[in-house]
């Protein structure tokens, strides 16, 4: 764990600059806007290790897939959100010298991302080889008014000479993507220009034939006012600049204004490119930085209404959920049902970039209560429009019906190339159809089941019927060869979560059959002739449900991670040498699996899921007995075991997975932020507060709520849409307050007590000690 960033509540501030610490930082300080994003790489030229990354969302590439031994049912490619146009470069001399931070002095430096307001900030002074100093302040920020839009103010000031500042702003598609599997570079150029008014790159994937457009312009200031200058244009290859000089006097401030316009093939038509990233430049362009700065100002205050979590008492936790619900807004704004939400959202390139469970089973409860209910239904809608590729991954592994959503995707198909993932991490099922239950719970939106889920349940379920077997040994049915959620388990038998996700699936898909005829028995009729349904199916469906087979421990009261589990040598994580950890950068892989050691939340993955089929004594046993041995080694891992522990009134327990989650990347726990922050973790920070502290449930159609609060913390709030009603949550130690912001009443229940919360009114209901809930 390094922690090496200053707490503010508003702000992610470092104020020194170290140049080992330069890689994790351009990830934490990484800014987006749901269609684009930037690591934060510096503007200057920058000679030191760093990972340059510019990424346009839904721009892909299949990268031929690279494994040592193939087998039959590997992936034919693994897809990578493309390292594109580095758009923010800015080459910076004095007289004559680039200025660099790896080849100089550089004094009071300070990097902040400005989480109000959505800009990164960076100040130092640079002391150059020849002794000259100047001061420089660069902001910048991606336009969440203007999605295609970026800007940049850069300030240079001399302060102990008179001198030549020379810039050189460039669009630079020469890049390449670091995870690439055989060195390639992924873009063609297409087209390129640089005059007077402006300058534009055009390039395109090697396959696929993605374009995308950027295109700059720029003006100069000098101590505010306007210069008029002749700039030198260079080209080459993937490659345009202008170059202007100024001759500046010792504390005399230039600066340069940077407009970019990114525009791609998704978006526009290809002969259509250049002329929407002109428009769009232009625009952003005549209003001018400062205007740009305060609508961006204006448009994260009204996101922040909707979605901030306010911390009294506790000024690190602040700064962590502020943190992790601005990187959230950042990468996903549900405006384009294309789009989905990568592991890493715009801060690199680990894991692809793509598509994994962890929307469905972390994400989308984030986006159901701080947005309206169709950013959330967009979500889903993605996954129902992947149905016919999901089918065909499943005729890939030999299966003759059904559907097997992908591990990893860009467009519905199998793109991950670890076979104890793509073939056996099938659980990834049932958090689809969890997710169609988890909408229609929270939001009563059951007409999304006859309009897509039911098809999608069905499938999934066609998929369980097939890959369970009937066990003449057992009498029951089990299922082999599978990865639950411990990844540090491969091609285990009857993995218990992997068990009970495909029986709760089948058990929801026969339900939601009987919603929907009720609902509507002709378009009832018609889907299940679509789907060409039969009795005998569902009659074995059922059959299953029945008849499977759970591993349990009778004498200690616990379901089995999976069969075996007991055979293993049982060691607590803290009696480890913490020389071991994170065991995946010091053990054999051999080693790994044949421990006891749990990498995320498997069995407690199935009690947190399916909480309402469990009582407090077995989640209480199951999470005495798994938690000690979780080296919480996913991002995914600690926020799962905070909800639990808060519901088991554990609270050192709840706070310490809290602050694991929440801070992950601002203290770099796993060592591992420099490939990029864990974006879809973060949805399970807000499901920590709002659902572990908050005790928020839905329960028969009412909101529940049963606050528990660290003692240290003087309260806590939150707010949540819940059927057409924003809903604040104030905890304190006495009390809890829910106020109705909106016009439409909620019926809400705190602890067992039900309330109806009237429009622009409120309740308050005294909060009870954790022993009381028991």
């Amino acid at each position: 764990m390094k922690q090496y960033l200053k707490v503010d509540p508003w702000s992610i501030l470092e104020e020194s600059f170290d140049p080992a610490n330069h890689e994790i930082s351009e990830s934490i300080f990484s800014i987006g806007n749901g269609f684009m994003g930037q690591r934060a790489n510096f503007e200057e030229q920058y000679s030191g290790p760093s990972l340059q990354g510019s990424y346009m969302a839904g721009v892909y590439y299949p990268d031929k897939t690279r494994v040592g031994w193939w087998k039959n049912g590997y992936p034919e490619y693994f897809a990578k959100v493309l390292n594109s146009t580095n758009w923010i470069g800015i080459g910076v001399f004095v007289d004559g010298v680039a200025l660099d931070l790896a080849e100089c002095q550089v004094k009071d430096f300070v990097r902040e991302l400005n989480m109000k307001e959505g800009y990164l900030s960076r100040r130092f002074t640079a002391v150059m080889m020849d002794g000259k100093e100047l001061s420089v302040e660069a902001v910048r920020f991606v336009s969440i008014v203007r999605h295609e839009v970026g800007a940049i103010r850069y300030a240079v000031t001399p302060l102990n000479f008179n001198g030549e500042l020379r810039f050189a702003p460039y669009l630079d598609g020469d890049v390449k993507n670091k995870d690439s599997n055989y060195e390639e570079k992924f873009w063609l150029e297409v087209e390129k220009s640089a005059g007077a008014d402006l300058s534009y790159l055009t390039v395109k994937t090697k396959k696929l034939d993605f374009h995308v457009t950027s295109i700059m312009a720029f003006d100069v200031e000098q101590d505010g006012k306007r210069l008029e200058l002749t700039p030198a244009f260079h080209e080459q290859e993937k490659f345009v600049s202008a170059e202007v000089a100024v001759n500046a006097s010792a504390n005399e401030t230039v600066t340069l204004f940077k407009y970019v316009a990114n525009v791609t093939s998704r978006d526009h038509g290809l002969g259509d490119l250049v002329k929407a990233g002109t428009e769009a430049l232009n625009s952003a362009k005549q209003a001018g930085f400062d205007t740009l700065k305060r609508e961006q100002a204006e448009a994260w205050a009204k996101k922040w209404e909707m979605s901030d979590i306010i911390i009294d008492g506790d000024v690190s936790a602040q700064q962590a959920i502020r943190f992790n619900i601005f990187q959230l807004n950042q990468t996903y704004s549900g405006e384009d049902d294309r789009l989905n939400i990568g592991p890493k959202g715009f801060t690199g390139e680990k894991y692809g970039g793509s598509t994994y469970w962890d929307t469905e089973a972390y994400c989308l409860p984030f986006y159901l209560s701080t947005a309206e209910s169709d950013i959330a239904r967009n979500l889903l809608i993605y996954r129902y429009k992947h149905l016919e590729k999901a089918k065909e991954n499943a005729r890939k592994l030999g299966f003759t019906k059904g559907a097997l959503y992908p591990m990893v995707t860009m467009n519905g198909e199998e793109c991950h190339n670890e076979w104890e993932i793509t073939f056996e991490e099938i659980h990834r099922n049932g958090a689809i159809a969890y997710a169609i239950f988890n909408y229609v719970n929270y939001t009563g939106d059951k007409a999304y089941l006859g309009e897509y889920g039911l098809e999608v349940l069905v499938e999934i379920s066609r998929f369980w019927e097939q890959r369970v077997n009937f066990s003449q040994a057992k009498g029951k049915y089990v299922m082999l060869g599978v990865t639950g959620p411990n990844e540090y388990e491969n091609n285990v038998n009857n993995n218990w979560y992997t068990n009970r996700i495909a029986v709760w699936t089948m058990e929801y898909a026969l339900e939601a059959l009987g919603e929907v005829k009720a609902q509507d028995s002709a378009h009832y009729t018609a889907l299940i002739e679509k789907l060409g349904l039969q009795e005998t199916e569902t009659k074995q469906w059922q059959h299953i449900i029945d008849n499977m087979y759970y591993p349990y421990a009778e004498e200690r009261g616990v379901f089995l991670q999976q069969d075996g589990f007991l055979d293993k040598e049982l060691i607590a994580v803290k009696d480890l040498d913490p020389k071991h950890l994170p065991i995946n950068q010091n053990w054999s892989w051999d080693r790994i699996l044949r421990s006891c050691f749990i990498k995320q939340a498997d069995v407690l993955q199935g009690l947190f899921f399916l909480g309402d089929r469990y009582d407090l004594d077995t989640k209480k046993r199951n999470f005495d007995f798994y938690e000690p041995m979780t080296v919480h080694e996913s991002s995914l891992s600690p926020c799962v075991h905070a909800i639990l522990a808060c519901e088991l009134g554990y609270q050192e327990k709840a706070y310490e997975m809290y602050l694991r989650t929440a801070r992950l990347d601002l203290d770099n726990y796993n060592n591992d932020t420099e490939d990029g922050c864990h974006t879809t973790s973060m949805a399970g920070t807000w499901m920590a507060i709002v659902q572990g502290f908050g005790g928020l449930r839905v329960r028969e159609g009412e909101l529940v709520l049963r606050p528990f609060i660290p003692s240290h913390w003087t309260s806590f709030s939150f707010k949540v849409m819940f059927r057409g009603s924003l809903l604040q949550v104030n905890a304190t130690a006495d009390s809890i307050i829910v106020t109705n912001e909106s016009d439409a009443p909620a019926a809400i229940r705190i602890y067992d007590q039900s309330y109806t919360v009237a429009a622009k009114s409120q309740v308050q209901a005294q909060r009870l000690e954790p022993s009381a809930l028991s």
